[in-house]
Formats: structure tokens, sequence, C-alpha cells
């Protein structure tokens, strides 16, 4: 699928899902929500002097003039947030004042700080001004209208991973490669996510369900921008082919991996290999299988951090499920599972995800850890945050026996992709 012959076809489905949904081009006359053929809305690329120019002020440690932003207060700002990146493997780091810190730019400024930590800019001799270029391309394709599925999101997945990567049983097994794939996956895992699901994009027949054939809709967009992006940027254009494009596969295999109708999959996979006790991470395979798990975990990780973090999230994913509902009730559609503001309450949302898909998970993680202080860390947060939302849920007129028993359903039935997709 990958090979050089397609880079023209990756580049100009980058930016396939943008504009977010344009209301304008889906049919308000007809009963069904359907996207007109022929209608779709091109979005010019910034010119290649203005990407130069843009990474070369990032490449200064200078924060970009963005209106409203306060300018006087630059350099303090970006003093604090070099304070919070000595901090950066500690679990209760605060992703969003980060990001408020470094004025928007938390996943560049991270990934950035991460490659030094790693030594990977001079290992894979990368060049600074191509590597640049390229994190500035995957932060301006998130949509920082999303409420949760933005550049943000990417920069909390993209330190989960960084502690995932930290814990003794993984990190001296760890190759160079394995770190360099395993944060560039977190970072890109969600790039030009639209907001919506891949349900929505299927009803609506989307250019992208057709595409990917309405399996993995999501994940497969996020990994082909990221080759697009990578070699729109230059980034490994002087390896040789043969190992560029085997990264490109293994980024690939990444970011598929965060697709939820795939959890039943990897959960007994998972399961079974510490059961067997057969896990040798001195193989390439099994470390890359270990780097999916990590990744998995990094992506659902909100509810095992502190409850003033874990709250924000929890609100942001059930904003943007609302937001897609309120959508499919304006245009006549079957409002999806979850997305039902009047039906589900965020705390009954909350529990549901927490005990049919992050337990089970974290529970497998917090064994292959053996267990870490880390692991036990987010478990005795899990189990906290659980207890608080139950007590919330009381609060609210829930259906919540709906909304958890969809969950359930997810991992029962090996989570047919036609339902939720985070």
């Amino acid at each position: 699928i990958l090979n050089t012959g397609h880079a023209g076809v990756l580049l100009v489905e980058r930016r396939g899902s943008y504009p977010l949904i344009d209301l304008r081009i889906l049919k308000t006359s007809a009963q069904q929500g359907e996207v007109e053929s022929g209608t779709r809305r091109k979005v010019k690329r910034l010119l290649s002097f203005q990407r130069y120019c843009h990474a070369s002020r990032l490449l200064r440690g200078l924060v970009p003039h963005t209106p409203g932003s306060l300018h006087l207060l630059d350099d303090d700002y970006l003093g604090q947030a070099a304070h919070m990146l000595s901090k950066v493997g500690t679990w209760n780091f605060d992703i969003f004042l980060f990001d408020r810190l470094t004025n928007g730019n938390s996943l560049v400024t991270l990934m950035c700080h991460l490659f030094n930590v790693y030594g990977l800019i001079h290992h894979f001799q990368l060049d600074m001004v191509k590597l640049h270029r390229f994190l500035g391309m995957v932060q301006e394709d998130y949509h920082s209208q999303n409420p949760y599925h933005n550049a943000v999101h990417a920069a909390d997945v993209t330190q989960a991973m960084y502690c995932y990567l930290k814990e003794p049983k993984l990190a001296e097994q760890l190759s160079p490669l394995d770190v360099f794939l395993g944060l560039m996956a977190a970072a890109a895992h969600d790039v030009d996510h639209p907001g919506v699901n891949q349900p929505f994009l299927i009803k609506t027949r989307h250019h992208l369900a057709s595409l990917y054939q309405n399996t993995s809709v999501l994940e497969s967009h996020h990994w082909r921008s990221t080759v697009g992006m990578l070699r729109e940027s230059g980034l490994l254009s002087h390896l040789p082919a043969d190992i560029s494009q085997d990264m490109e596969q293994q980024l690939g295999s990444l970011i598929l991996a965060t697709d939820i109708s795939r959890q039943n999959e990897f959960l007994l996979t998972f399961r079974e290999h510490l059961d067997n006790q057969d896990l040798d991470l001195q193989l390439a395979s099994h470390r890359h299988f270990i780097l999916q798990i990590a990744l998995k975990c990094a992506d659902v990780c909100n509810p095992c951090r502190v409850w003033e973090l874990s709250r924000q999230w929890s609100e942001r994913v059930c904003e943007e499920f609302y937001r897609q509902g309120d959508l499919e009730r304006k245009f006549d559609l079957e409002i999806s599972p979850l997305c039902n503001q009047q039906a589900d309450s965020v705390p009954a949302i909350q529990i549901g995800f927490i005990s049919y898909i992050v337990e089970p998970l974290f529970e497998e993680w917090h064994r292959f850890t053996e267990p870490s202080p880390l692991s036990q860390t987010m478990m005795g947060h899990l189990h906290k945050n659980k207890a608080r939302w139950s007590r919330l849920r009381y609060a609210h007129t829930p259906s919540e026996t709906e909304t958890t028993s969809l969950y359930k359903l997810i991992l029962q039935q090996s989570l047919n992709s036609n339902l939720v997709c985070l």
C-alpha cells in the first residue's frame, strides 16, 4: 500500500477530512443526511516558505505571534514551560497548563524535548528544520475546534507514552527505533480527526468511509496523513527507501492498534502472553506488540489521571459526543450511542468507559509491570475516579444501564466498529 508511487495520493489525502464537517454539503431537504457528491471543499496547503518561517521561529524558541497572544509574557511563559519540562516524566503533569505556557504549542515543544532527551536527532541524523516542519504540520493538522480530539490530547497521549517507555520492565529493552516510533505514533495517532466518529462518516457517506471500506476509517486516515506529512517534510528522506518504508508501516501498525474495535483482540492476546509468561522483549515483534499496548493505554489513560485532569478530559470527550448528537438531530439522522445529551450523562458514560474499556486493559498492564509504582498510582486514581463518578451519577436522570451495556457489548462482540470510535 505504501510505496513511493503513492506519495502524490498521500499528499492529496492528508487533509481529506478538513473542514470538520461542512454543514453546507449535507442535504437539508432530504430525509437522509447524505453528503453531496462532487462538492468537496479544496483546502490549499501553506506555502513551503511560510512553513519554513513558522519552523524557524520554533527553532529559535520563539512563540509564534498569533492574535490575542500575550507578547509581554512570552519569555516568562517559556521559562515556566521549561521548568515544567524538567518534570515531564511525572504522572501528575498538567498538559492543559503546559499548553497555555507554550501558547498552544504543547505538542511541538514536548516532542522536541523528548527527542533531545533520547538523543533521537543525533541517532537518526535528523535535519532540525525538517523535524520542526514535520512537527508543526502535525500540530497544525489537529483541529483546535474539537473539544477532545485536538493537539492537546495528542500531547497528553505523548506525555503518557513517555511515562510508559520509562517503565523499568520496558526501558532497558527498547531500541532507539522503538522509542522513535512510540513517540511519533503517540503524537500523530489522531491527526486530522474530524470530531465525529466512524458511524457518522459511514451514514453521511463521507469519502473517507468509502476510501477505507468502512473499516478503521479514522485510524487509517490518521496513519496515511502521518505518512503524507513525513514525505512532504522530507524528515526521513535521507534514509534508504526500504528503511523509511518499514518505519511508515510500523507507524501504521501502532496507530491502527488504537482502533477501539480491536480492543478485545489486543486484550486477549496480551492476557494470553501474561498467562503463559512468554513475552520476550529481546524480540522486535514482542517489543512492537508492547508498544501497541502502551499506545492503547496512553490513548485511554484519562481516567487514570488525578481527578482535576481526568474530569476535564471526561467533560471534553462528552462535549464532542454531544456536538455530534446535536448535528445528527439537526439533520434527522439517528443519534449515535453516547451522543444524546438528554439520555447519556457524563457520569454514566464514564462509568461504562472505565468498567468495560479502561479497567480491563490497565489491569493487564498492571500485571505486565509487575507492578510498578506508576502502575499502582494509576490504578489508585482509576478506582477513586470511578467511585467519584458513581457518586455523581445519582445527581442525574441516568440511562446508565444502557450506556454501560453499550461498552459491555463492545467487548463481548469484539467491538463492532459501527459503535463508538474514540
